[in-house]
């Protein structure tokens, strides 16, 4: 063997190591690839999905009925106040005949004896005219009515509450400032009321009432 015919022997194996290093990087390359893909898809972003807007709260059937209860509630009370100031009346009356004692007073105790019956009738007849307002509306007394008004305050208080919290969730406004407007003037007037009332008057029921 020549020499030149070794060399060539050599260059052509060389080469052919060559090209089987290059194929097993090409078919590397390829095998990995889809890998990368998976990488890929992984690494996309998720789209967040918007989340549904909260149902305005509802009005129960009792909560529905505040605004006329709290009207007829306003006639009690001002009916209750002028009770109250025939009571006062009526107590002054009574302290005048205790200081009128003796023979020369007698006139005079008489006729406060008669301004004191006078003012009993009265108060009388007011306090019974308490049921005539309820009863126009379809109570039996004041008694029934205020159990139904009450438990009508409580349920609309909790409806004003949800819908509060509604509107800070949506930012809607669940009511017109018209509407709202009575009713905060409608609540102050009762809160009022109630703050100046003799809180015996309703306690018993008073003659059936």
């Amino acid at each position: 063997m020549t020499a030149i015919y070794a060399l060539e022997l050599l260059i052509s194996k060389v080469f052919k190591m060559s090209l089987e290093k290059a194929d097993k990087v090409t078919e590397g390359f390829v095998k990995s690839e889809p890998e990368q893909t998976k990488v890929r898809a992984v690494d996309e972003p998720v789209m967040a999905k918007s989340e549904p807007i909260p149902e305005m709260p509802k009005k129960s059937k009792l909560a529905s009925k505040f605004l006329r209860l709290a009207d007829i509630y306003s006639k009690l009370e001002k009916q209750n106040a002028a009770i109250y100031q025939r009571e006062q009346q009526l107590a002054g009356v009574e302290k005048e005949i205790a200081g009128t004692k003796g023979i020369f007073k007698g006139k005079q105790r008489r006729e406060l004896q008669e301004q004191a019956e006078q003012l009993r009738a009265q108060i009388a007849s007011m306090k019974q005219y308490l049921s005539c307002i309820v009863q126009g509306y379809g109570y039996k007394n004041v008694k029934e009515f205020l159990a139904e008004y009450h438990a009508s305050k409580a349920e609309y208080s909790d409806y004003q509450s949800a819908v509060a919290k509604w509107e800070r969730q949506t930012g809607n406004k669940a009511e017109s400032d018209s509407f709202r407007a009575r009713l905060q003037r409608k609540q102050q007037e009762v809160k009022g009321r109630e703050n100046n009332r003799q809180s015996h008057y309703y306690r018993n029921d008073r003659g059936g009432r």
